[in-house]
């Protein structure tokens, strides 16, 4: 798939998801954007704003196969991924696969369980796979978790673990609807009696592999990559911050800038790209220090501030430049 046609099929299924749910098109944007760059997704939001909703409306546009796992506190690593079970007639343990076994899993209110759960999914999340009684399985292609949380300040919540945030290539919150989304939410209720919008499918798998692999393709210049750098090294000088951009986090920056790319139809990417999606990229990925916490400093002000220390590097057009020297 061409990048101009994965732009196009991302417009589209932005448009197909705002016909049902109730959100900002920025927002579909980066989980999109986290989803071709063959990421994994985490929304942090207060319960009822539509986060469950949005997640399986991704799945229904993409013609993707859907499981949601409800993250309760007495919840099982085991009910994640699968387990063996003792079958009578065959005298023989079978593997029963868990939830996890989908294209598109939606792990909802994540946080409400233990971090030993939590980490049930750190194997698939990074590998494609889970080990199961030392038998590993790989898990369908394309792979993509959409993790939601509530605040942590709200009773029955745990902080997910530092290894298990960075797993996730973009965060970000859908948050309360403006004064139009409020007012079309109240009318759909006032006509409870017509059938609610729903969300048809653009894509299907095979469109989706093949969308995910436009971003390989996708030119990414000296200047720009030294900018990606640049951006991170600087989060671990920043002196509200304990813990920086990990070597992992710098990766998923160049890839979710190149996706950032792709959905505007680019084959190369610009210090714009970089700084559109820098703060869903890298702002969970951080660890603050005591006293910023306890200031109340958020992670996203701390990378909005390292983007504004950073110089910006003067850029041409790949194309322009290949026309010059001729």
């Amino acid at each position: 798939m061409s990048v101009p046609d994965a732009a196009a099929t991302a417009d589209a299924v932005v448009d197909e998801i705002l016909s049902a749910v109730v959100a900002d098109e920025t927002v579909l944007e980066e989980i999109t954007a986290g989803i071709l760059a063959r990421g994994h997704v985490l929304l942090e939001d207060v319960p009822g704003t539509g986060k469950t909703l949005t997640a399986r409306s991704f799945a229904t546009a993409l013609g993707l196969e859907f499981s949601r796992i409800q993250f309760t506190p007495d919840l099982m690593p085991s009910d994640i991924t699968g387990s063996y079970v003792f079958e009578e007639e065959t005298g023989e343990f079978h593997f029963t696969p868990g939830p996890v076994f989908a294209n598109v899993v939606l792990a909802d209110e994540i946080n409400r369980a233990p971090p030993k759960t939590q980490s049930a999914l750190l194997e698939a999340m990074e590998e494609g796979q889970v080990t199961v009684d030392g038998e590993t399985h790989d898990l369908p292609e394309p792979f993509v978790v959409i993790a939601t949380q509530n605040p942590v300040e709200q009773e029955g919540t745990f902080e997910l673990p530092e290894a298990q945030r960075d797993r996730f290539m973009v965060k970000t919150s859908l948050g309360y609807p403006d004064a139009d989304g409020t007012r079309e939410l109240i009318d759909r209720r006032a006509d409870r009696d017509q059938p609610d919008p729903t969300v048809g499918t653009i894509a299907d798998r095979e469109d989706v592999l093949e969308f995910q692999r436009a971003p390989e393709t996708v030119t990414v210049e000296a200047p720009v990559r030294d900018y990606i750098a640049d951006i991170c090294r600087r989060t671990r000088q920043d002196g509200r911050v304990d813990i920086g951009v990990s070597p992992r986090g710098v990766q998923r920056l160049f890839e979710a800038s190149r996706a950032r790319a792709v959905l505007e139809g680019r084959e190369y990417v610009v210090p714009d790209d970089v700084r559109r999606i820098a703060g869903p990229a890298l702002a969970h990925r951080l660890v603050l220090t005591p006293e910023a916490s306890v200031e109340g400093v958020s992670r996203r002000a701390v990378v909005d501030a390292v983007l504004e220390s950073v110089t910006v590097p003067a850029m041409e057009r790949p194309d322009a430049a290949s026309s010059a020297e001729q």
